[in-house]
This record gives structure tokens, sequence and C-alpha cells, in this order.
């Protein structure tokens, strides 16, 4: 029998981006900007099933283990909170809430992502999605800077 345990954690990463926030939130809602960036590396695949970028909607992804996620609120250039899980062989590994916030900087925009994580029975740990989330929000820098061009 599998031992059964919760490891809770909050997840903040912090980017100053040289693009407006509109343009970076732009960035989040937009599948294909998000299959350019979203991904934390070279051995992890991204693919949406389904795509639905409203308050209500929510998309169906494979990226690494397979998950989803519905999107809770939306206000256009501020904040995008979604809630999301992971599976893995059929079973629950995570289970989280995430905040975006999209804040005027100087010509900028800073970035605050928020991961509230429920973390289950050791299939996953709050490291790795720090790692992920750092290497992602600088894959976002690199396609702000790409539509820039």
């Amino acid at each position: 029998m599998t031992e059964r345990s919760v490891q809770h954690a909050t997840i903040v990463v912090e980017r100053t981006y040289a693009a407006s926030p509109a343009r970076v939130f732009a960035a989040w809602s937009d599948k294909d900007a998000l299959l350019r960036w979203g991904n934390p590396g070279e051995t992890w695949f991204m693919a949406y099933d389904h795509f639905d970028f409203r308050v209500g909607g929510g998309d169906v992804s494979r990226f690494g283990p397979r998950g989803g996620e519905t999107y809770q609120d939306i206000v256009q250039d501020e904040r995008i909170i979604s809630a999301g899980t992971m599976d893995r062989d059929g079973t629950r590994i995570f289970s989280g809430l995430m905040t975006v916030e999209f804040k005027p900087s100087g010509k900028g925009c800073h970035l605050v992502m928020t991961e509230q994580a429920a973390f289950l029975d050791g299939g996953d740990v709050p490291e790795n999605h720090h790692a992920g989330w750092s290497e992602m929000l600088a894959n976002l820098d690199n396609e702000l800077k790409r539509e820039m061009a």
C-alpha cells in the first residue's frame, strides 16, 4: 500500500520585463505564445488538447505528466488566477492555485507568479516547480524580445 502524504508549499517567482503589462499578459493568454515559452526545457513535452482562455474556461494540457487547469479569474492586463492538477500514471501528484500579477514598472512590467500547492504522496516536490517556473519565465523574456524584434 502506498504511504499517503501532503506537502504544502507556496512558490513565488518574480521577474521584470521590458515589455508592457498588456504585452506580457498577452503572452499568457495566447496558446501559440504559451507553447513557445511555457516549456521549462528540451526534455519536457508540452501540448494543449483544449485551450479556452476565459473565466470558467480552462485548458487540458500535456506537459511532462498529464495535467490541466481551470481559469478562476482573469482581469485583462492585471491578473490571471487558475487552479490545476498534475497526474502521473493515473495518480494525482499535485494540486494547486496559481496567481499571476502584471504590474507596471517604469516602461515595463513586473510579474509576480505565486503558486500555492499541495504535493501529494511524494510524487513531486516544490523545488521542481520553482526551478521549472524560473526557467519558463526566463523563456518568456526571450519570447517578448523575439516579438519586439
